[in-house]
């Protein structure tokens, strides 16, 4: 990005909006794995969710084109709209979940996962107890720590673990108890993608909502980062687990770049919440937006992109793991399906996050034409969830790459 370009964007939007990189991008097009910039410059996108079928795909493309030649209006719901409630972004679905779960249960208490991310708006901003200014002064959030397998909690033990875990999900049930505010709900991704795309101790989940349940709380499982596929072996990562959601937050993925994004819910709960209040959104459930998803489904379904990432994701599982053999930096790696995370830590016996040379190792990618990022409560983790029709020669690219940048750390 030159110089120009970089103080117009400072002169519009202030220079406290993040940039990804060190070095800010110019992104012009893309075509599937691949992105543009403005000087012909080619990247390989392993950080990019949104685009699951790929970017620019045609299918999804001419299904948005010709619809919006033909009709483009805005939407209101009726009761053949029992299960679904449309919005134009994850932050909407995810408060609009928030808003049924408080009217369902006459409670306002919301457990959480610190170091998550479920939104920018208001209500929203309140569940981001690692990094959003709302949820230092909430009463009705309470943030309870990612369940990790890898780092795990203070003198308690790999056995002990999950019960662990579970305790700190009662502790919050009972401070909600305490303050009078009762408990809504628990609401977590089920991939935990941005607290690291963690394993969850087993058991840990099943146990934590039968523990909301019990103090008359519902089960919210986010699936904008997770959902439509993207773990490979299911449709959406809650299914990994023995336990039905209440609601599920759909978002990013859902129009492959177009704003489209909703909940899905129990029929007794959309019916019981739309009778309190009305729900309307101007743009959301368009014949524009549901021609694009219904594409984006297809898609997914017709080119195998769900079977592509088992088969894709165990190769750049095994690629990683082999650079894990290698570099001991690498303290641990983890997948789900097409999505992947490499744990960076300066120390494997004590697993010291190594937050600094994971923000240099993601610039240095970019510099070689390969976008990831990194995520976690240290910032030490990288973060690579690439569009679905990524394939071995892609991974290939990816894994030279990152030993290369590894080797000059």
């Amino acid at each position: 990005m030159n110089n120009e370009l970089l103080q117009r964007r400072f002169n519009v939007i202030g220079k406290n909006a993040p940039l990804f990189y060190e070095e800010p991008l110019e992104l012009v097009r893309g075509e599937g794995v691949w992105l543009y910039d403005a000087e012909g410059k080619r990247y390989l996108d392993v950080y990019n969710n949104v685009p699951c079928c790929g970017h620019s795909h045609p299918r999804v493309v001419e299904a948005l084109s010709s619809q919006a030649a033909t009709l483009n209006i805005h939407t209101l719901f009726d009761d053949s709209l029992s299960m679904v409630m449309l919005t134009c972004t994850g932050s909407e679905a995810n408060e609009l979940a928030l808003r049924m779960a408080r009217h369902a249960t006459s409670a306002q208490g919301i457990i959480v996962t610190d170091a998550a991310y479920h939104g920018n708006t208001e209500a929203v901003g309140e569940l981001g107890t690692g990094f959003m200014p709302e949820a230092a002064i909430s009463q009705r959030v309470i943030g309870v720590p990612p369940p990790d397998s890898y780092r795990g909690l203070p003198g308690v033990s790999e056995e002990e673990l999950a019960s662990a875990y579970v305790e700190r999900v009662q502790q919050a049930i009972d401070t909600f108890a305490q303050r009078g505010l009762g408990t809504a709900g628990i609401l977590i991704c089920p991939e935990f993608a941005n607290e690291g795309l963690l394993n969850a101790p087993a058991g840990f989940v099943e146990q934590a909502i039968a523990r909301v349940r019990a103090a008359g709380g519902l089960y919210i499982a986010d699936e904008v980062q997770g959902g439509f596929g993207r773990t490979g072996d299911h449709w959406w990562s809650h299914q990994a687990y023995d336990c039905v959601p209440d609601i599920v937050t759909l978002g990013k993925p859902m129009g492959n770049g177009h704003p489209l994004a909703g909940i899905v819910a129990t029929a007794d709960l959309v019916k019981d919440f739309s009778e309190w209040a009305m729900y309307f959104n101007t743009f959301a459930g368009t014949p524009v937006s549901c021609a694009v998803g219904i594409a984006v489904l297809d898609v997914l379904e017709q080119e195998n992109l769900l079977a592509n990432a088992v088969a894709t994701g165990a190769y750049v599982a095994d690629g990683l793991r082999a650079l894990q053999e290698k570099h001991a930096i690498i303290g641990d790696v983890r997948q789900k399906g097409m999505f992947f995370a490499a744990e960076l830590v300066t120390d494997r016996e004590s697993k010291a996050p190594a937050e600094e040379q994971a923000n240099a190792l993601i610039n240095a990618m970019c510099m070689r034409g390969v976008l990831i990022s990194r995520i976690g409560t240290y910032g030490n983790i990288l973060k690579m969830r690439p569009p679905m029709p990524f394939q071995p020669e892609h991974a290939d690219l990816l894994i030279a790459a990152l030993d290369e940048c590894l080797q000059e750390l």
